[in-house]
């Protein structure tokens, strides 16, 4: 039997007016927004939907995006669609959360924006920054990393693609050696920070700290944890790894594989972009990727699934 899995892409496909037409649809998206806005202080719906630099800053563009995924997971719902397994790459693990019902809405946003603003502020002495490898194979990546001081490996996307993190001068360090040792492209990432890395360390104890008031509920399906890549089906586990993910690697090829390995062939991208799909079509060909980005894109999914 056919199973679905929600999948949330990471930072880096924010857009102003992202999900507007949820939002102009919907009263729910609407409500959502506000939510949002009452909870954090932050005027989300200027955020979204109007033309601003905020949302391309860590603190404002976590929130910005999970508030997306929450307000389009909602329309997909009501549909009746629901996931069998759900999994998120680095912020998109607190929307598929929320899409296991284990975490309240009011809770995910709260504590999207806590983590926002923890990492950016994180480790404010270091000039942070992160790379995109292309090319090339992970132990080699690796290899170069482990020996040059203040470089980590942050995201295994898929074959063929890691993203590596830490102090600047690292990494450029760590491109020139990676070209030279065969790969296809080293690139400097837009990000102002050395995100899953030991960088992160003070923003996880303040997640930490943030998560003591949130309680986990049962989840209503498995979801798959970033730090480990594996099937996570225990409430009990799941502030633990909350905390650990953003100081450590980001294990998303192995998570899906893992869920591909329990049956599922069929990935609901949810937000915008095509992150997702071109991860996994390099990491399982075979695993079809249908991406809800507008109102429309729901309708669409519902005509594919229910044939």
């Amino acid at each position: 039997m056919s199973k679905i899995a929600f999948v949330y892409p990471g930072q880096g496909v924010q857009k102003v007016k992202m999900g507007f037409d949820f939002y102009e649809a919907s009263s729910d998206a609407k409500e959502t927004v506000e939510l949002a806005s009452k909870i954090t202080g932050v005027d989300v719906k200027a955020l979204l939907y109007e033309d601003n630099e905020d949302i391309n800053q860590t603190e404002y563009t976590q929130l910005a995006l999970v508030c997306t995924y929450i307000l389009m997971t909602d329309e997909i719902t009501k549909k009746g669609i629901k996931p069998d397994y759900t999994a998120g790459l680095s912020l998109g693990e607190y929307a598929a959360l929320y899409a296991t019902n284990s975490l309240a809405k009011s809770d995910a946003l709260a504590l999207i924006r806590k983590r926002g603003i923890l990492m950016q502020n994180s480790s404010p002495d270091v000039d942070g920054a992160m790379a995109a490898i292309v090319g090339l194979d992970a132990e080699t990546i690796e290899e170069v990393t482990n020996n040059i001081e203040g470089a980590y490996v942050a995201n295994y996307n898929c074959p063929g693609q890691i993203v590596i993190t830490g102090e600047r001068k690292a990494l450029e360090k760590c491109c020139e050696e990676l070209k030279a040792r065969g790969a296809r492209r080293a690139l400097m990432l837009n990000v102002s920070g050395a995100f899953h890395s030991p960088y992160m360390n003070d923003a996880a104890k303040g997640l930490e700290e943030a998560l003591m008031d949130v309680e986990i509920g049962k989840l209503d399906c498995p979801y798959v944890a970033n730090a480990t890549g594996e099937i996570v089906e225990n409430a009990d586990e799941v502030k633990g790894l909350l905390v650990k993910q953003v100081s450590s690697s980001v294990l998303f090829e192995k998570g899906v594989r893992r869920m591909v390995e329990e049956g599922v062939d069929t990935i609901v991208e949810i937000g915008p972009g095509k992150t997702v799909a071109g991860f996994v079509k390099k990491i399982c060909p075979e695993v079809k990727v249908i991406g809800v980005q507008t109102l429309a894109d729901v309708e669409t999914l519902v005509e594919e699934l229910r044939g």
